[in-house]
């Protein structure tokens, strides 16, 4: 078993497995046009080269992201496989410096698990819920948000700005 970053020819796999938890009305459907724009977000899970997993994490902000898409072949569901997939995204999240992962699912229970907690949708910037006004379920989404602070390496942990300091001073003689 495998646990990797998605290549081009996964986005069929990938698709048909979003889609078929998406008619179950479990998660959003996902096109293969989106799949291809978005296939730096995802890693993915294979075993003798078929892919039986894929989630991605999506970046909102220098300091948020999302987990998104998470699908398990339902022949692999509760070999720990959807927990390892979660670490891996939390890891890359933490080299990149991004202290604070959400989701939106309907199995919190599989999120607490892993470290999340539930979470008030008034805990998530509004900029989040700019992307669900194109979602068919708004405004009546019925997901649960759930956060994790992510522990951060020392290089990369916030230093309180959220602009290098070059770039500050860079605003300040344009300005």
């Amino acid at each position: 078993m495998e646990i990797r970053k998605a290549h081009m020819q996964d986005v069929e796999g990938m698709h048909a497995l979003i889609n078929n938890y998406a008619a179950q009305g479990l998660m959003l459907p996902r096109s293969r046009n989106a799949l291809y724009e978005g296939i730096r977000e995802f890693t993915v899970v294979t075993e003798n080269d078929r892919l039986i997993g894929c989630g991605s994490l999506h970046i909102l902000w220098h300091d948020l992201a999302e987990i998104r898409s998470l699908a398990i072949d339902p022949e692999y569901v509760k070999g720990g496989l959807g927990r390892q997939l979660v670490e891996r995204l939390l890891a890359e999240a933490a080299s990149l410096g991004i202290p604070r992962v959400f989701a939106l699912t309907y199995v919190p229970d599989f999120f607490a698990r892993c470290g999340f907690r539930q979470a008030s949708r008034d805990e998530l910037p509004q900029k989040v819920w700019k992307e669900c006004i194109n979602c068919p379920k708004f405004p009546d989404c019925d997901e649960i948000a759930v956060v994790i602070e992510v522990p951060l390496p020392a290089e990369k942990a916030p230093t309180g700005e959220a602009l290098p300091e070059k770039e500050k001073e860079q605003g300040k003689a344009a300005g």
